[in-house]
């Protein structure tokens, strides 16, 4: 387990989310966490959170299935936690989860660096998939380490950073639940928040089976997704993820 946490303000509280049953991938986290930064466990959500909806017409439109039981406690989770950091006051937190492997000498770094005074309120650290970016800060806590802004769907809850100001869009913004949390966040064009990245990421997805299943990459069937009304919200999402590459120079 991880140490109590701090009361500085100065350092960011370190969450990890894990099933409260996740034995094994506690000890293999605990195992690898070689860090003198206080961290915790966070006890992964099975359902719904008090305070969300869950929309399912609005998830059949969006993914052309119901969403599985563990993308609704992985999405719940993480909203839980942003919903604890507006509550507290809590001023900024990295978010993990139990299955990646932590470059913790950065992350003590990232921790005492106040990413709000700095222009960023999200802050991936890994991401599934390539998508488009572009880079905003080289250099960024170590030599050729940069933040770059992407645009696009990478998918991933492995890690992350948040503040509060960050937090308190989020937990607006995802309070209904509409499609899987990584695809809601990354939709920087729909929440107003820059999906800014580390590259090279700080973190690793370690190779374990997943909690959340695979079920979730089962063909798209249902109708409502195939419907014209849904195949014109696509082409409207799309322009507008391509209006926002255009305006941060990336071309169409």
């Amino acid at each position: 387990m991880g140490q109590a946490l701090p009361e500085s303000a100065n350092t960011a509280e370190i969450v990890v989310v894990s099933l409260a049953s996740a034995d094994v991938r506690r000890a293999g986290f605990a195992a690898r966490a070689d860090t003198c930064l206080p961290w915790r466990f966070f006890d992964a959500c099975t359902g719904l959170a008090p305070g969300m909806t869950l929309d399912e017409l609005a998830v059949a439109r969006a993914k052309g299935r119901a969403m599985t039981g563990g993308e609704i406690g992985c999405y719940a989770s993480h909203w839980s936690i942003w919903q604890d950091m507006v509550a507290r006051g809590v001023h900024q937190a990295i978010v993990l989860e139990d299955d990646v492997v932590v470059d913790w000498r950065y992350l003590e770094r990232l921790a005492a660096t106040d990413l709000h005074a700095q222009g960023i309120d999200y802050l991936r650290l890994y991401a599934k998939r390539p998508t488009w970016s572009r880079p905003v800060h080289k250099d960024f806590l170590q030599h050729s380490r940069t933040v770059v802004e992407l645009i696009g769907l990478a998918y991933g809850t492995q890690g992350y950073a948040i503040t509060l100001a960050g937090a308190k869009r989020l937990v607006e913004h995802c309070r209904t639940v509409r499609r899987p949390i990584d695809d809601a966040m990354d939709r920087s064009w729909a929440h107003g928040l820059p999906n800014l990245a580390l590259f090279p990421a700080p973190i690793l997805e370690a190779t374990v089976a997943s909690d959340i299943g695979a079920a979730r990459f089962q063909p798209k069937m249902d109708p409502a997704y195939h419907s014209l009304r849904q195949k014109t919200w696509r082409h409207v999402e799309r322009a507008r993820m391509r209006l926002l590459k255009a305006r941060r120079g990336l071309g169409q």
